[in-house]
C-alpha cells in the first residue's frame, strides 16, 4: 500500500489549514510504519526505553479516540487498549500485531475526521476531564498536530534504527 501525503495548502482558511496539517502528520506516521514486519515494528529504541513504532501507532489510536470521541463527541467508552483508563497500556505492544494496531488507528482516525467535520466551528467547546476545563476544537486540533509532530520525530529515529530508512 502506498501512502499519499499531501502538502498543506499555502493559503487557506484556518480550519482547512488545521485539518490539512493534521492529515499531513497522520500520513507521515503511516509512512514511517509502512512495509515493516511485526518484529520490526516492535523493535525498541534503546534501553531502558520500551518505545517502538508499534507502540506509537497504538498510542496515537488512543489519542485520537480520547480527544475526538470521548472529549468532543462525549462518548462514554473505554480507552482502546485499557478498560481501566491506563493511558500507558497503549505502549505495551506485546499482545498486538501491526495489522491490528494500524486497523484500530485507522478506525479512530475515521471517527475523528467525522466528528471534526460535523462540528459547526472551531469554537465548539468540550469538557476535558483530565485538565478539568472546557477546551475548543481549535485547541484540540492544534494539540493533535503537536502530538503527531512530536511522535513522528520519535518515529523518524525508530525507523532509521530498524532498516536505515530516513526521510519524509
Amino acid at each position: 500500500m502506498t501512502i499519499e501525503r499531501i502538502d498543506p495548502p499555502r493559503q487557506a482558511g484556518e480550519r482547512e489549514t488545521l485539518r490539512a496539517y493534521l492529515d499531513f502528520h497522520r500520513a507521515t506516521l503511516a509512512m514511517k510504519v509502512e512495509g515493516l514486519t511485526d518484529e520490526q515494528l516492535r523493535r525498541r529504541s534503546m534501553p531502558p526505553s520500551t518505545l517502538s513504532l508499534l507502540g506509537l501507532v497504538r498510542h496515537l489510536a488512543e489519542v485520537e479516540r480520547t480527544w475526538f470521541r470521548r472529549v468532543v463527541g462525549g462518548e462514554d467508552l473505554p480507552l482502546v487498549w485499557s478498560d481501566e483508563g491506563d493511558f500507558q497500556a497503549a505502549f505495551d505492544d506485546s499482545g498486538s500485531t501491526g495489522a491490528s494496531a494500524f486497523a484500530a488507528w485507522q478506525e479512530e482516525v475515521a471517527h475523528s475526521r467525522h466528528i471534526e467535520r460535523a462540528a459547526e466551528s472551531l469554537d465548539l467547546t468540550a469538557y476535558q476531564p483530565r485538565w478539568g476545563e472546557h477546551v475548543s476544537l481549535r485547541l484540540i486540533m492544534l494539540h493533535m498536530i503537536h502530538e503527531y509532530a512530536r511522535h513522528n520525530g520519535h518515529a523518524d529515529f525508530l525507523r532509521e534504527g530498524v532498516d536505515g530508512t530516513v526521510g519524509p
